[in-house]
């Protein structure tokens, strides 16, 4: 059912990527890992992943919103989240969707991987576990062109420092002045896992990543398909 929200703030987190704030006049309940949709019109709801966790969120949800240039899906959103920003306008949202949350009652170890935005699907993932001071080991990979589009990596840096059953591994294309991780996300996984047979394994980022990630981690690293999650895998 829709729900009318207020746009509470804006702010870049990288280049052409940004941290919105929403506020729904009623409370949502979802859970870690699934998405919103923005209704942009009858026929027009754009879906965009819940950075926030349920058990943090406190009556707002988070949204990362990528809107490059080329990337007009995404941009109108965004401009719409500024006009009702400055307007004091509502916005329209669709919550919740997704079969792609987080399996608590799984004791395997988790994989969380993201490409670009699609942090912000493991975002709440993660947070979750932390919240709910689950200890079991969980890695995670996050892949992007530059250090610049790696927006929390600090952050991620600092959780991993604190809590020693996280991996953070971020992982670049563009590898100038960088010491960590290049190439391709997916191959910095398979480099680093003789198997992921006992692995939960999710997974964000463009359709042909997830794709590609289901062909050859199934293929080449024994992962279990019933243990490979991502919204990607409802439309490929």
């Amino acid at each position: 059912m829709p729900i009318n929200c207020k746009v509470k703030s804006i702010e870049p987190l990288a280049c052409n990527t940004f941290r919105i704030l929403l506020h729904p006049e009623q409370p949502v309940a979802f859970k870690a890992g699934q998405y919103l949709t923005v209704v942009m019109g009858e026929k027009d709801k754009r879906p965009f992943s819940i950075a926030s966790s349920p058990c943090r969120h406190e009556g707002e949800i988070e949204l990362h919103i990528g809107a490059a240039e080329h990337n007009a899906y995404a941009g109108e959103v965004v401009e719409s989240m500024k006009s009702a920003l400055e307007t004091g306008g509502d916005i329209l949202i669709d919550a919740p969707h997704g079969e792609a949350w987080i399996r608590e009652d799984s004791d395997r170890s988790m994989l969380l991987i993201a490409g670009g935005t699609g942090f912000s699907y493991v975002r709440s993932i993660l947070d979750h576990c932390i919240s709910q001071k689950i200890q079991k080991p969980i890695y995670l990979y996050w892949g992007g062109r530059d250090e610049c589009q790696l927006y929390a990596k600090a952050e991620l840096e600092t959780i991993a420092q604190a809590h020693s059953h996280i991996t953070f591994v971020p992982v670049v294309e563009k590898s100038e002045g960088w010491t960590g991780k290049t190439g391709n996300v997916l191959e910095a996984v398979k480099a680093d896992f003789n198997s992921l047979a006992d692995m939960d394994i999710y997974i964000a980022g463009r359709f042909e990543m997830a794709s590609a990630a289901r062909e050859q981690f199934t293929t080449e690293k024994q992962a279990k398909k019933e243990q490979l999650f991502g919204d990607a895998f409802a439309f490929i």
